[in-house]
This record gives structure tokens, sequence and C-alpha cells, in this order.
């Protein structure tokens, strides 16, 4: 599973795409520029691509109220981009050097003249200021304030079967405040949110899964299944543990000790200590000692019944039990935002960069690209950048719908794992062999196809596309200039002759159908609250996993922080660091029969069989070298070690 944003908008298909801006929003810096009225500058990308003349439906009421965040552009956002770049390059002589906190904030961050500066700015136009941060002034108030402030007119759109508010030209500042405006969030009021995929069960329902399974792949032949590609098939695994995710990934002696990692996500888990040591005990992971496991939570929680607050726990249940079973004495820090929505969620990475919580972050949620607008793009760029110049690298799952065009009706990657400055998870299939053994991996793709009736052969066979590893070529983000020379060109030219950002970078286990055995606190029929076991996939998966892996690869480097991972990664490219992974390992189709509980809990309803095939995503294809469905590959036993040499 993977958090993925927005599913009351994943629905609608969004047929128009973001403007590229050239070179300024894809890395991050406000394009300001002369606005349409004297004295203003505009901000840039502030109204969104589905604010057309043809969805117009009139002037928004004057009296409606909005709530809005000014984000601070900082007093250097260009050369905050610049040494984000320097600082993340092997090939630069500010590699590695880094800043603190107080440092970077000092360098960059916004001075107290300009927070004063725009602050008057909003009051003066009517807006009551409901908070300042060293990131954003938030402000509430009517629309005609609104309009004033931020010279531009309020309508409202029709955007899929709903009408939302947007700004019917682009929002500008004064040209006076000299740049400090990076941008405003919130004038569009259509959700900016995260929620859940189908792939993890609530954790308020209990979910099991049925037998027979193999104990690592292959040991248990579904021998009285039809065929499956010429032969018989293996039954799914029963969920494999970190001994076998660690040999497979070359982990070694290494487990993480000294690196801190941490985990966004939004609500927390009430039973996540309990779950967490119980799932190490039972499955010889090291014991969490005193301290090792810490919550940073938010005052309030809001949203719980709109986000599904719930439904979350099981995700910070599988991100702290991945990064324990793979880096085992690494530190965790969960950081849960207040709610799934993009504000809160942006909170919660700047919380993690504003204290320098952690050097590693993992992120299981995001959206489609069509529903990312620029200002939220800004947003989460300058986060990303103040992260880089102090060593923190942020790692998104990719998706976990393929393509998107089976789940949207339009090709397009996920946000914000198309971000320019963080790095994008991608997933396999992944087959451990007897003795904890690596025998291959596919990109993950599934095809279902159910037992006929008679039980003689599957029908339809393939089947229809279930799920798969998100990735692609991005329609708003330039081409980095670390994916130059690798990602092939007919990928990263998809959408642009110029070349934009394709995703994902790098990938790991995702496939439910070979996936990671988790542990949780679950409701049962009878009412009562249990700890039980479950398998479990997704990018949200693959996430983590690279997390822990990048814990290792950090203390081999002696604990020196590997910070924004992407231009080392794209380094190692085409050497024994990375597996290169195909949808064909073996020359033939690939495939294992599931059987899973009618009512997803027992066999009382009965139990329904099917055969899943592997290495079938969608449109995308994991392919000889760099592939948009596993980017580079996944980590081979010399990833790790390979960090020790610089």
């Amino acid at each position: 599973m993977r958090s993925n944003r927005a599913k009351t908008r994943a629905g609608v298909s969004m047929a128009a795409t973001l403007p590229l801006l050239a070179g300024a929003l894809a890395l991050g810096i406000p394009a300001a520029q002369a606005a349409d009225g004297p004295g203003r500058d505009t901000l840039a990308g502030t109204k969104p691509a589905w604010a057309t003349a043809k969805a117009d439906k009139g002037a928004t009421s004057d009296g409606s109220q909005v709530s809005a965040r000014v984000y601070l552009a900082g007093r250097n956002a260009s050369g905050l981009a610049a040494y984000a770049k320097a600082v993340s390059d092997p090939d630069s002589a500010s590699y590695g050097k880094y800043l603190s906190a107080k440092q970077a904030q000092a360098r960059f961050g916004a001075t107290k003249a300009q927070v004063t500066a725009v602050t008057s700015w909003l009051k003066s136009a009517g807006l009551k200021v409901t908070g300042t941060t060293r990131h954003y002034v938030s402000v509430t108030g009517d629309v005609a304030a609104a309009e004033k402030a931020f010279g531009t007119q309020l309508h409202n759109y029709a955007k899929g079967a709903k009408t939302y508010r947007a700004p019917s030209r682009t929002a500008s500042a004064p040209a006076a405040l000299n740049g400090a405006v990076l941008t405003v969030t919130g004038l569009d009021n259509a959700p900016h949110k995260a929620t859940h995929a189908d792939q993890l069960p609530p954790p308020d329902a209990v979910f099991k899964n049925s037998g027979p399974f193999s104990s690592y792949y292959g040991s248990n032949v579904a021998s009285t299944l039809p065929d499956a590609y010429g032969s018989k098939i293996p039954y799914a695994v029963k969920g494999y543990t970190g001994k076998q995710l660690r040999a497979a990934y070359g982990a070694g002696k290494r487990t993480g000790k000294g690196v801190r990692v941490a985990i966004t996500d939004a609500y927390a888990s009430p039973t996540i200590a309990f779950d967490a040591a119980t799932y190490a005990g039972k499955h010889g992971d090291a014991a969490y000692s005193s301290s090792q496991l810490r919550q940073v939570l938010p005052k309030k929680y809001t949203k719980t019944k709109e986000c599904g607050a719930a439904g979350w726990y099981g995700e910070e249940t599988l991100d702290v039990e991945a990064v324990h079973a793979v880096a085992p004495d690494a530190s965790i820090t969960y950081v849960g935002a207040a709610s799934c929505y993009d504000d809160d969620l942006l909170d919660s990475l700047n919380k993690i960069v504003d204290g320098h919580l952690a050097d590693i972050v993992s992120n299981s949620w995001g959206d489609i690209e069509a529903n990312e607008t620029p200002d939220i793009a800004a947003a989460y760029d300058q986060v990303f950048q103040f992260g880089a110049v102090q060593g923190i690298g942020f790692y998104f799952s990719s998706g976990d719908n393929g393509d998107e065009v089976a789940n949207t009706g339009t090709k397009q990657v996920d946000t914000p794992a198309n971000s320019a400055w963080v790095t994008a998870v991608g997933g396999t299939s992944l087959a451990v062999g007897k003795g904890d053994s690596y025998l291959w991996e596919t990109g993950w793709g599934t095809q279902k196809a159910a037992l006929s009736a008679d039980g003689k052969s599957w029908d339809a066979f393939p089947g229809a596309f279930t799920s798969g590893a998100g990735g692609g070529t991005s329609k708003t983000v330039a081409q980095p200039y670390y994916q130059k020379g690798v990602v092939p060109n007919a990928l990263a030219t998809a959408n642009n002759p110029a070349g934009n950002r394709v995703v994902p970078d790098i990938a790991a286990i995702a496939d439910p159908n070979t996936g990671f055995k988790v542990g949780q606190t679950q409701t049962f029929p009878d009412g009562t609250e249990q700890y039980s076991e479950y398998r479990i996939g997704g990018t949200s998966l693959a996430a983590p996993v690279i997390a822990a892996v990048q814990a290792l690869a950090q203390e081999a480097r002696g604990g020196k922080a590997i910070g924004f991972a992407n231009p080392s990664i794209y380094a190692k490219y085409g050497s024994k660091a990375y597996h290169d992974v195909t949808d064909t390992p073996t020359g033939s189709g690939l495939a294992v029969a599931r059987v899973d509980f009618a009512n997803g809990f027992d066999a009382a309803d009965g139990v329904l069989t099917s055969v899943r095939s592997l290495g079938k995503d969608s449109s995308l294809k994991a392919v000889k070298g760099y592939d948009d469905v596993t980017g580079v590959g996944s980590p081979a036993p010399g990833y790790v070690e390979s960090y020790s040499r610089h």
C-alpha cells in the first residue's frame, strides 16, 4: 500500500497540465515578475490549470471566507537552490559541506524585516494574521480582502463534478516587498490532501491472509492448481521479514547504528510502541533500545473523519517496522501531521528540517501530478532545499497505480515524488530463495486472473491490471542535471523536447504478492483489539526499505550524512552497486498463486484463489538500464559499501 493523496480526487480525470516554468519553479525559485498592475510582482503558478474560462461559474461572493498561507522566499532563494545542488553533487568542491539548521536559516531564511513587511501588507489589506513561522504567514479574511491583497479576482470554477474557488488571474504581491514572498496557497480551495489507497486494510477492521503460503519464494508449489506460463507456480510468500530483506539488499553487518531516520505520515497509531516491540520480538529483529523510537506529534488533530485518521495507523506501522527490520540500530522519529492536507504535511517536514531531527526522511504518501498546483510545489521544493543544505535527504514512494491511466484516465506521475529535490522510490517484485538468497526482481506490476469454477484453468488469463509501481515523465518539472546521460532521451522528452524529470530514481520491494509481513493491533469481529500479522506491499514499503538501506550506507560512510542522494545514486549507475531489474529476469513469464479469505478474516465465507502475474506494470516497462518502473535498479550487495569510499 501507499498513502495516496486525495482519494476523493483520484477519480477526476485531469486532461489539463500545469505550465512548465522554465528553470524557475523546477528549481523551487520564485518566478516573480512584473504583474498587470503597476508596482506588483506576480506569484507564478498561483492560478491553477483547471481555472479555465470554460469552467468559470462567476465571481465568488465577497463575504466568503479565505484561509491562506503566504510562504516566505527568504533572503536568497536562488542561492539556496544553488547551494543545495553544490553540497549534494559529488563533483562539487562544496560536496558534503552542510550547514546547521541555524546556519541555513541565517543564510537563506526570511529576515525579521521581511516578515514584518509581509505582515504589514497583509493586515493593511484587511486580512487577519493567524500565525507566523520562519516559513510562512497564515491569514484569514473575506474574499474582498484577499482580492485586494493579492491583486486578483476569485471566481468559482467547475472541477470534475464539483465547484471550487480559485484566482481568475495569477496572484501578485507588492513590488516593494522585493521578492520576499515565495508563493501563496489557499486562494484555491480544492482539496490538497493525502489519503490511503486500497492496498492497506484499515486497522479498525482486522485483515488476515489465507494460506497456503511459501516461506520463501518457490518453497511451496501449487501443484494442484492450473499452470501459468507453461509451468506450475508457487504460492505467494507469507511475508518476507527483515532477515530476508537485509540479505537481498546487501546489508552485511551494517545495522544503521548512529543514524537517525524520520518518517512522516498523518496522525499517529496509539499502539505503535507495543506493535513495533512485539513484531521485533517475534521475527528476530533487535529489541528497541530506550528512546530509539519516538514520536513528534501536533498539539491537536483536525479533519480526522474526512482524512480517515484510523486508516493512517497501518501506514505508520509499516514504515516503522520496515525501517527497523532493515536497519535495526537506526533511531526512528515519527513525525505525525495534524491532518492529511498538504499544509499540515508541510509542517511535519519543516519540523524535521528546522530541528534537524534526522538525516534520512521516509515519506509514503503522494497524489497525482495533475492535482498539484505550482504554489504547493514551490513550498515543497523550498523545504527539500533547506533539508539538502543541512544534509537531509527525502525519499518518496512513487505511487501504486503504474502510469495512472487506469486510475485517472491520464498518463502521469505522482507528486511530491516528481520533485527534482527528492529521491523517488519505485517498486519491484522480489524473489528471496532458500537460505535468504537473492534470486531476482521484476518491476512491480500485477495482472490478476481468478480460478475458473471447475478449478481447471484461470479465467481470462493473465487478467486485468490491478496495481503497479508509479513512474513516467513529469509534465511540470524540468529535467534535473543528474538524470542527463542516464535517463533515455525518449523518456526525458516524452512531454517536452527540452526534457523533463522522470520518475523513479531507485527501487525496492513493493509487490504485495511478494510483500513484507507486518504486525499491528486491529479490531476483531468480536470487538476485541488484538495484535495480528499480515502481508503488505506497495511503494510505501519500498520507500522505508530504501530509507533503511540509506541508513546502512551512512553508517558505512562513517556516519557522515549522505544528504540529498540523487546525484550520488546516478553517479553509481551501471556499476555493481545495483541489481538491473527487468520484467523477465528468468526469460519467461512469472506468477504466483494467491488464496484470500472472501471476508478478509477467516474461511467462514469461503476463499478466493487467483494467479498474480509479475512484471506487468500498465504501460510502463522494466528494461535493461534505467527505466520508469525501477529507476537505476535496486540496491545490490555492493551498494551499501560503495558509500564507504567517498
